[in-house]
């Protein structure tokens, strides 16, 4: 597969997944108790732990192939 390829399966994926954390973090911040101690954690801890399972996706799209 060419890496253009890959890039382009790769960006529909990153984008897909974005957009259903997204809508997971909103679903679970709606349950949290109205304090703010309790969402500043928890929106902190989403903020920051999104990126982690894209580092497979990013590191197949960006693999180059023997020559």
């Amino acid at each position: 597969m060419s890496p253009r390829l890959r890039k382009f399966i790769g960006m529909f994926g990153i984008l897909g997944f974005c957009t259903a954390y997204v809508v997971l973090i909103i679903t679970l911040g709606g349950l949290l108790p109205d304090h703010w101690l309790a969402r500043l954690v928890f929106y902190g801890v989403a903020g920051t732990v999104w990126g982690f399972p894209l580092f497979p996706l990013i590191r197949w799209m960006n693999h180059e192939p023997p020559r």
